[in-house]
C-alpha cells in the first residue's frame, strides 16, 4: 500500500508500559458517512484518496496503512471522584501522528473494536454518539475553542447491541495528543517515576517546549485549562463527564459524550444521565477542572523530590501554582463575557454587569445563546418573562459600552447565533439511523458558520418546543 498519510510515530517509541499494540478490528461493509476534507488537506492527506475504497478501509480499520503502527493507550482517572487504577482505550485505536501545518496531531479511530483496556465492552461505538461528537467537535473549532477534531465517520455495516441494537460507526478523531490527567496518574500510582519523567518530557516536548521541567508543565496546564473552561462557560456549555481521565494536557476539550449546551439558562443546569449529583453541573465546571488539576499536581511529586524536605519544597510550590488556578480562570471569564457584551478589554464593574445579566437570564427564563446574539441584533428584552427587569440592566449596560471603539463586531465575534442544540441533534441522529443524512448535513454546513444566521439556518437558533426539549443525555458510546 502507497504511503497516502504521512505518518510519524513518537509515542510508538516510548516505553512499552505506555501502550499496548492492537489492530483495529474489520468491519463487514464500511461505507464513508462524512469526510472533513479541510481537515484532511491540513494534514497533508489527500481527501479524494481518503474518500476511494482503499481510504475507506483505512478509515474504518479494514486495512492498516503504511507507516501506521497502532495502539490503545494506557491511562488510570478519577471517575466522579472514585479512583481507576487502569483505565485505557478501550475503544480507540491511536493510527499514529501526521505533522500538520499547526504541529503534531493524533490520528485515532474511535469505535474500532476491542483492546486490551476493553474490560467487558465490545470496544465499539453506535451511529449516535458518533455523529454526535461530530458535529459538536467541529462546531467548537468554528467558534474557536480547543478542542479534538473530526476527520471522518464511517459506518460499519454491523450492529451495536446497546439497549437495543444500532448501526454501528467509528470516528475518525484529530487531536495534538491524547494525554490525560489520568496518563499521569497512572504512573505516580505504580510508583513508577520512571516513565513518569519520559512522559512529563514527552508532554513538555509536545505541547509546551517553552516550559521547563514539572512544575513548568503544570503551570502550563493550569493557564491552558483556565482558558479552556471559561470559554465553555461563555457558551453554555456542560460537558457532562469531566472525569480526570478525560481532561488533557494540552487544553483540548475531549469526549463528547454527555455534552449538551444550555436553552433556558440555569446555573446549575445538568443534562448526563449519570451526573446524578450535579457533580460536572455548569456552574461546577471550574471547581471540578482546579480539582482535577490537582491531582495532576500530586502526580509529579515523586519525579520532583528524593528527600521528605525536598518534598515539602515541591508540594508546597505545586500547592502554589494550583492555588492560582481561581484567579486565572476568572480572569478569563471575566475577558470571555466581557466580549459577550461587546466590551474589548474589562474595567472595573464589568464582571458584576455580566453577572447580573445571567441573573436576570436565570429569573427571567431566557435563552441563553439568544439572549446574548440578541445584545447584538437586537429584541433581546423578548427572551425574558420580564422584560422590565432586563430594562433597567440595559440602561447600565448601553452607558458601558458607549464607552467602547465597535462594540458591535466585539459581540459579533463572541456570540454565536447557532449552537449544537441537543434537540437538533437527537433528531439528526434519529433521521441518520433511519438512513436520512440530510439532516446532519444541514447542522454540518451550518456549524461552519455558527455566527451568522442565514434563510437556510434560521430555524435552527430556535430553542426547542415543549416536547422537543432533551432533558437528560447519555454517554451512548
Amino acid at each position: 500500500m502507497t504511503q497516502h498519510i504521512p505518518f510519524q510515530n513518537s509515542y510508538a517509541r516510548l516505553p512499552a508500559a505506555f501502550f499496548t499494540h492492537v489492530a483495529p478490528e474489520p468491519v463487514p461493509a464500511p461505507a464513508l458517512l462524512a469526510l472533513n476534507d479541510g481537515l484532511a488537506r491540513d494534514l497533508g492527506i489527500d481527501p479524494q484518496w481518503l474518500a476511494s475504497p482503499e481510504g475507506v478501509a483505512v478509515l474504518a480499520g479494514n486495512a492498516v496503512a503504511t507507516g501506521s503502527e497502532p495502539l490503545a493507550q494506557v491511562y488510570a482517572a478519577h471517575q466522579f471522584g472514585g479512583w481507576v487504577a487502569r483505565l485505557g482505550d478501550g475503544r480507540a485505536v491511536l493510527l499514529g501522528e501526521v505533522a500538520s501545518k499547526a504541529g503534531l496531531r493524533d490520528l485515532v479511530l474511535k469505535g474500532s473494536g476491542r483492546t486490551a483496556y476493553s474490560r467487558n465492552g465490545d470496544g465499539r461505538a453506535w451511529l449516535g454518539p458518533v455523529l454526535r461528537e461530530y458535529l459538536v467537535s467541529e462546531w467548537m473549532h468554528s467558534v474557536g475553542v480547543p478542542t479534538t477534531r473530526a476527520l471522518a465517520a464511517v459506518s460499519t455495516g454491523a450492529r451495536v447491541q446497546r439497549e437495543q441494537a444500532y448501526p454501528g460507526a467509528i470516528l475518525v478523531r484529530v487531536a495534538s495528543s491524547h494525554l490525560r490527567i489520568g496518563t499521569f496518574q497512572y504512573f505516580a500510582a505504580r510508583g513508577d517515576f520512571d516513565s513518569l519523567e519520559v512522559l512529563t518530557d514527552f508532554a513538555l516536548a509536545r505541547h509546551f517546549p517553552q516550559a521547563k521541567g514539572p512544575l513548568g508543565l503544570v503551570i502550563s496546564v493550569v493557564q491552558a485549562q483556565a482558558e479552556l473552561i471559561a470559554k465553555w462557560m461563555g457558551l453554555g456549555f456542560v460537558h457532562g463527564v469531566m472525569n480526570t481521565d478525560n481532561m488533557t494536557i494540552s487544553g483540548e476539550t475531549i469526549d463528547y459524550g454527555p455534552c449538551a449546551f444550555i436553552d433556558t439558562y440555569h446555573p446549575d443546569a445538568v443534562y448526563s444521565s449519570i451526573d446524578t449529583q450535579g457533580r460536572y453541573a455548569y456552574s461546577n465546571q471550574a471547581n471540578v477542572a482546579g480539582w482535577n488539576l490537582a491531582q495532576l499536581a500530586s502526580s509529579l511529586v515523586g519525579i520532583m523530590a528524593k528527600t521528605e524536605e525536598e518534598a515539602e519544597t515541591a508540594i508546597a510550590a505545586l500547592t502554589e501554582v494550583i492555588n492560582s488556578f481561581a484567579a486565572r480562570y476568572h480572569l478569563a471569564w471575566e475577558h470571555v463575557f466581557a466580549a459577550k457584551l461587546g466590551i474589548a478589554q474589562p474595567k472595573a464593574g464589568d464582571k458584576a454587569l455580566a453577572k447580573e445579566l445571567l441573573d436576570l437570564m436565570a429569573a427571567g427564563q431566557a435563552d441563553f445563546t439568544n439572549t446574548f446574539y440578541a445584545l447584538g441584533a437586537g429584541g433581546a428584552r423578548d427572551q425574558f418573562s420580564d422584560p422590565a427587569a432586563f430594562d433597567l440592566w440595559e440602561a447600565k449596560w448601553r452607558a458601558r459600552i458607549a464607552q467602547e471603539a465597535d462594540p458591535l463586531a466585539v459581540m459579533r465575534a463572541a456570540n454565536p447565533a447557532v449552537i449544537p442544540r441537543t434537540h437538533r441533534i437527537e433528531q439528526a441522529i434519529q433521521a441518520a439511523v433511519g438512513g436520512d443524512m440530510a439532516p446532519f448535513e444541514r447542522l454540518r454546513v451550518a456549524f461552519e458558520t455558527p455566527f451568522a444566521l442565514s434563510s437556510d439556518n434560521r430555524a435552527l437558533a430556535f430553542p426547542p418546543t415543549e416536547d422537543e426539549v432533551v432533558a437528560r443525555t447519555f454517554c451512548g458510546t
